[in-house]
């Protein structure tokens, strides 16, 4: 096993993340197995119990893991399936390590941070290196972990130790180390600053780890000259000192790595057996998706109505499930983001400015998508979105919470139910047609809800959903405590409002779809989740051909796009979207050969 170690330096949020995948990316191009950890120095057991505000979205697993969007970044760019190990924090190392000692395992020794807890980690990562993550069940040949935070905070000292151990544990030539660091440049001089990185590498060195690359992360590309500078100071070869600076998005960032040499320094230094001349389709397809994402002419305006809207990274797998499946239609998605409660009539009097505001973004989107939450603040503006929707026949797509959302809105305003609402919100509503699932334990708030991947099965052939993943049953990942109440499913059946999709028993209502309107789908799971760049999930596909008036083209056609369809005017005659995966989501395929530079998915 291969070790990859990708430490940050100067800030958080300097973009480990995306210089981890991309290294994942390049190395499976050539056919090596790649897994990934992410480790998170906080005392919290998962990502489970956070405010989006404080870290962001809780991205989910297949085994129901709640985890770091790290991990969402890692499986979107590698197509892989983490498990929840694969998210190691300092709450479950300590779980575990006093766990043992409760049993006796230490056999009355001093439980220490070292050696017990920093062996921990290490058999930890060994561990899971091997697990496989693929779906042809191979194990992997490289481990990529990124040790989140930045090097100097005192959380992650233990984990900074246990892999200065573990270079001699595991031999040098199987492990390197990656230090990513922001290189500023102050617009006053419009010189960039090596500073910052210089002291972040001494620190780093300080602690025993010397770093073999150098990534630098920059506003603009740096010259050779600030190369060569910190090459001198950080005590590494200049070609060894990658700059990753800003670029049109994030699928350059791998092409951009591969010119810079990165793979020769992994086959020199860690012993990689990669073949050259490089595979005939190396790197092909991603050469092809960042060439497409950037030639996009046409725009489509999707409206996210959320609760935590403040910070983007709160729906990061949602905002990346519309890219999918607008640049697979052909387009550039602008999203806007408006906070439900400005939409609520009881901000017209608090708010006004802001109440008119969200309304006039609402009107002159192309779609809407109402994503999940929790708690009671903004459910009623997601309610009037739903009921908006409705009403002007607007695309529309819920998830989780959306999918309740939209069912109050009809028990409310079609069905005469006017004080239905969610026993989340109110206990002793009289119409309760959103309830609480039996099984969810109130009193233990960690990985009790229903979590993970769960099978679906379709009800209705005429579903719109059904055509669009060409499947009877479907597997998609939940994070829900609350579910629709079986007890009013014949009302909304009787006026239109259908339940096409159920859970395996058939207990449980997992998508809603309204009659005579052009898209109106709720779901029950998180369709994001498992969205790839050259795998859109299907709803959020069904959303944006909806908002582009496609869809019923698209369905006549059999699921394909005619190229006339295809926004852009330069794609090749002979190329469709197809739904081509196993997996049941919408794969990007063409009946003729693609030479490199042509701007298509294949």
């Amino acid at each position: 096993m291969k070790y990859i170690l990708v430490t940050g330096g100067v800030i958080s949020g300097v973009g480990k993340g995306v210089i981890a995948s991309s290294f994942g990316t390049l190395l499976k191009s050539c056919g090596i197995n790649v897994t990934s950890i992410k480790i998170d120095p906080y005392i919290n057991i998962d990502a489970g119990t956070f405010s989006p505000y404080e870290h962001g979205e809780t991205y989910v697993l297949d085994d129901g893991g709640e985890v770091d969007l790290d991990l969402g970044n890692y499986e979107r760019f590698l197509d892989v399936t983490l498990h929840r190990d694969n998210n190691i924090t300092t709450g479950k190392i300590y779980q575990d390590v006093i766990s043992k000692e409760r049993k006796g395992f230490y056999l009355g020794k001093t439980v220490q941070v070292v050696p017990h807890v920093t062996d921990r980690i290490q058999e930890w990562v060994e561990e899971v290196a091997f697990r496989s993550v693929s779906q042809d069940g191979k194990s992997p040949e490289v481990c990529i972990i990124e040790l989140g935070g930045t090097i100097g905070d005192i959380e992650g000292m233990p984990f900074v130790e246990a892999f200065r151990q573990f270079q001699f544990r595991v031999n040098l030539e199987n492990f390197c180390v990656a230090h990513v660091s922001l290189v500023p440049q102050p617009k006053a001089t419009g010189e960039p600053k090596t500073k910052p990185t210089q002291a972040s590498v001494r620190e780093l060195r300080g602690l025993g780890l010397s770093p073999d690359l150098v990534v630098c992360r920059s506003e603009c590309p740096i010259t050779e000259v600030v190369k060569k500078k910190i090459s001198m100071f950080c005590h590494v070869p200049p070609e060894q000192v990658l700059c990753i600076h800003d670029v049109t998005s994030i699928y350059r960032v791998p092409l951009l790595m591969d010119k810079q040499g990165i793979l020769e320094f992994f086959i020199k230094r860690l012993k990689l057996n990669i073949p050259f001349p490089r595979p005939r389709k190396y790197m092909h397809k991603w050469k092809s998706l960042a060439d497409r994402v950037d030639s996009l002419r046409k725009e489509i305006n999707i409206a996210l109505v959320g609760k935590y809207t403040t910070l983007e990274d709160a729906y990061a797998s949602v905002s990346k499930a519309l890219q999918h499946a607008a640049v697979a239609v052909g387009y550039r998605v602008n999203i806007t983001y408006i906070e439900s409660v400005d939409l609520e009539k009881s901000s017209q009097a608090a708010n006004s400015v802001s109440y008119h505001e969200a309304w006039q973004k609402l009107c002159k989107s192309d779609g809407v998508i109402v994503p999940g939450g929790f708690g009671s603040r903004g459910v009623e503006g997601k309610i009037e979105a739903c009921r908006w929707c409705r009403e002007t026949n607007k695309p529309f797509l819920g998830i989780c919470l959306g999918l309740q959302a939209a069912v109050i809105e009809f028990a409310r305003n079609v069905l005469g139910l006017t004080e239905a609402n969610t026993a989340e919100n109110d206990k002793n509503t009289k119409h309760p047609v959103v309830i609480e699932m039996p099984e969810y334990n109130p009193s233990d708030m960690g990985g009790t809800m229903r979590l993970g991947r769960r099978i679906t099965e379709f009800k209705s052939d005429s579903s719109i959903l059904k055509q669009l993943y060409q499947k009877d049953k479907i597997e998609e990942r939940h994070r829900h405590r609350f579910e629709v109440n079986p007890e009013y499913i014949q009302q909304f059946e009787d006026k239109g409002f259908h339940f096409v999709g159920h859970c395996e028993e058939n207990k449980r209502m997992e998508i809603a779809e309204l009659d005579d309107h052009p898209y109106y789908v709720s779901v029950q799971f998180h369709p994001e989740y498992l969205s790839r760049p050259l795998s859109p999930s299907p709803p959020f596909l069904g959303l944006i051909l909806a908002s582009s008036g496609k869809l019923n083209n698209y369905l006549h056609r059999g699921c394909r796009l005619s190229p006339r369809d295809l926004s852009d005017e330069d794609l090749s005659d002979g190329e469709i979207v197809d739904l081509a995966d196993s997996t049941g989501h919408l794969s990007l395929s063409s009946s003729s050969s693609i030479q490199p530079g042509d701007k298509s998915l294949n």
